[in-house]
Formats: C-alpha cells, structure tokens, sequence
C-alpha cells in the first residue's frame, strides 16, 4: 500500500467514526466536571487517543498472528463496551441521586474510571484491523496515530462543550452524563446488530 492520499483520507475517516463514542463521553465528562482545568482535560482526551490508537493496532496484530482467536472473541465486544458503560453511567445516576442534587456532576472522574472509559469506547475499535489487514507494520502506526491525534482533539472539543453545559446545567449535569453513557452503550450494541 502507498501513502498517497486515498490512505490519508481512509484513516481520517476511519478516526472521525471511531472518535464519535470517546466524543459523546467526554461531552458527559465535561458536563459531569464542569470546572475541569485544562491538564485534567489534556489527560482525559489523551487517555481516549492512546486507547483509539491502541486498539486498533492491537487488532492489527491479532489478525496478522491468531485471526481464530480474534473471530471468536469479536462477538463479545459490543456487550463489553456496554456493561461498562452502564457501569460508569449507573454509578454516575446513583450518586446523583444519592446526593439529592447538592454534588450532583461535581464529582471528579478519577482515573480508573477515565481508564474504563478508554477501554469501553474504543473496545470497538478492535474490529478496525481487519480493515487494516493488509497494512505492513508502519502503515498500520501510521495510520493508528492518525486515529489517536484525531481522537485527542475531538474529545478536547467535547470536554470544552460539556464544560459550557454543565455550567448551566449545575446540579443535573452528573444525571445527565449517566444517562449519555448508558445511551451511548446501547447504542454500540445495537449498531452491532447490523
């Protein structure tokens, strides 16, 4: 394969559609922190991009060495991105209303939970290398890391918009971020379907 511009288009395409889900939960994490600084949100979009970037390069590598174990695995991965999400969401609900509102979305992510973020939104993405299959090694970094840097800035807009929101939302934002993960949940497992 060269890297002419068809490459470059595919892979920035390929980025825009893998980002939409690590999107649509920094927007809920921008809502749930509305007064997250700017290094917490470079770590947050950050995690989302090393994660978008890995797993499609990890996808790359099981096709490339054991495709049966990965067409036997692949399946699961729209349930998995699921019960975390509805992890995340759920717990988010829980505490807002355990709170009767006065923290409600003023509770910091903490990094575990932003690491399970990662993995739930981009777990999808390791389908992406079978698309890549027949990429070499540097064709396959190459166009990750278009994924990865696409990622980072979607999801810094996404925070930035959360945060407007969730400023104005005040005491509802935390319930609203969980009811967005849990949708963006079942939306993963229904499109899976088709």
């Amino acid at each position: 394969m060269d890297l002419d511009f068809w490459f470059f288009f595919n892979n920035i395409l390929l980025g825009f559609g893998l980002a939409m889900d690590a999107f649509s939960v920094s927007l809920a994490n921008g809502l749930n922190e509305p007064k997250m600084k700017m290094p917490k949100m470079c770590l947050t979009s950050g995690v989302f991009a090393l994660f978008q970037f890995a797993m499609p390069m990890i996808g790359w590598i099981c096709v490339s060495l054991f495709v049966s174990v990965f067409t036997q695995f692949e399946p699961f991965i729209p349930w998995i991105a699921l019960a975390l999400l509805c992890f995340i969401g759920g717990k988010m609900i829980f505490d807002c209303i355990k709170g009767n509102g006065e923290e409600c979305g003023c509770k910091k992510t903490g990094i575990l939970a932003l690491l399970v973020q990662g993995v739930a939104t981009s777990i999808d993405a390791l389908s992406v290398g079978f698309t890549i299959a027949d990429y070499n090694v540097w064709e396959a970094l190459l166009g990750c890391g278009i994924i990865g840097i696409l990622t980072f800035g979607i999801c810094l807009g996404g925070i930035f918009i959360g945060k407007k929101a969730g400023t104005r939302l005040a005491g509802k934002a935390g319930l609203l971020g969980g009811i967005i993960l849990i949708l963006i949940g079942l939306e993963i497992l229904i499109t899976s379907f088709f």
